[in-house]
């Protein structure tokens, strides 16, 4: 019987190589592309909102930090509050422009101007987000400049109030607002954390340098604060945030902790909850009172979001994080819905039976926009599958 000879396939080219790599990598592109949340850049209106670059610069090099801008109507002066935005899964150019507008009705409400910067290397900042690897509190301070930058911006505006400031973040933003207390910067009054923090897994004994770190930034502030820290928080339980108030105060800062407990199925998404506001803004009133800042309601037009889709109940239909039990959806379905699942509060995604899907975060109606951009395919048929942290789908 004769033998024929194997023919051994013929190396890939080079050439062929790149292109693989190249098609590989404009699949991911349009993937997250068309996973955005349609309407997700449109500028609200009702809430005079604005988006600048604020220039920042750094030794050989400039940057520019995409900044949300809400301001009262008028000339000002404005007292200012900026709010420092948290770090979500994955690569941080993908993570949406902050628009906390919850929070930005509570101030505008009180006459105030707020900003919202992205840091750099986040959403469409220039520069590379700089992590600092395990050390932690390098991480803070290097954030904390950016926030620098933004404020040293907004003081410089005509319609700034700079004596009346306050500084708050929420998760990575939190942590960042911390770092940014040693500054003392002028004007400042108050800082407020909303489970801040950054865990790092990967980094040996991460929660005790965390707490090594707070002690740092307690030993060298003078402006006071108050953190809200909840027992379901799935990044930093009781053990972690805990031992880092106590070494921020033992350091010399005046703090107040707020530990309310358990929220949701998740203490960290508080912030951006509708259901949170009894929790925060009553305390950050009186906080505001205590140092000084102003509270009277100046502007009442700011204080109700017009037609906000109703969020439907809480159902056992699946977990949250069980995508596979997702209806109707393909595998990009379900990439798409792992990927909702890293996004902030307020949050929601939507399905329809032929397969469509679509999502959106914050603002004030993230239902509704998630519905529509589901219906760009969907005929009409979309409904609401998941809200917030919550599974709300009726099959």
């Amino acid at each position: 019987m004769q033998k024929i000879p194997m023919m051994k396939p013929k190396p890939e080219s080079k050439i062929s190589i790149r292109l693989k790599s190249l098609f590989r990598w404009w699949f991911v592109a349009v993937f997250m592309l068309c996973s955005l949340p349609a309407h997700s850049q449109e500028l609200d209106a009702s809430l005079d909102e604005q988006v600048v670059m604020i220039a920042k610069k750094g030794g050989l090099f400039s940057f520019e930090l995409e900044t949300t801008v809400y301001k009262p109507d008028g000339d000002g002066p404005f007292p200012l509050v900026i709010i420092n935005h948290g770090k979500s899964f994955g690569d941080p150019r993908f993570q949406g422009r902050s628009r906390h507008s919850i929070a930005a009705r509570f101030f505008l409400q009180r006459g105030y101007a707020v900003l919202m910067p992205m840091r750099q290397g986040f959403s469409k900042s220039t520069g590379s987000y700089i992590g600092g690897g395990c050390n932690i509190d390098s991480n803070g301070l290097q954030q904390a400049q950016d926030t620098k930058a933004a404020l040293d911006w907004a003081v410089s505006q005509s319609w700034a109030d700079k004596n009346n400031i306050l500084i708050m973040g929420q998760s990575h933003g939190g942590w960042t607002t911390l770092a940014f207390g040693t500054l003392n910067y002028p004007g400042v009054k108050g800082l407020v954390n909303f489970a801040g923090g950054l865990k790092q897994e990967s980094c040996a004994g991460w929660e005790g340098s965390l707490a090594r770190a707070a002690g740092g930034y307690g030993k060298d502030t003078k402006v006071p604060s108050v953190w809200f820290y909840g027992d379901n928080d799935s990044f930093f339980a009781p053990y972690t945030f805990r031992p880092m108030f106590e070494k921020y105060t033992a350091a010399g800062a005046k703090a107040e902790l707020v530990a309310f407990g358990n929220f949701g199925s998740d203490a960290h998404m508080m912030f951006g909850s509708r259901d949170g506001i009894p929790i925060w803004q009553p305390k950050v009133g009186s906080f505001m009172q205590e140092v000084g800042l102003p509270t009277a309601i100046t502007h009442a037009k700011f204080g109700n979001a017009p037609s906000v889709t109703p969020k439907p109940p809480k159902t056992d239909f699946a977990a949250l994080d069980d995508e596979t039990k997702l209806p109707h959806v393909k595998d990009t379905g379900r990439a798409g819905y792992k990927n909702f699942l890293t996004k902030q509060l307020p949050r929601a995604f939507a399905l329809a039976p032929n397969g469509a899907w679509g999502w959106a975060e914050m603002g004030d109606d993230p239902l509704k926009r998630a519905i529509d951009s589901c219906n760009r395919n969907g005929q009409g048929q979309c409904k609401l599958y998941a809200v917030d942290d919550l599974v709300v789908w009726q099959p």
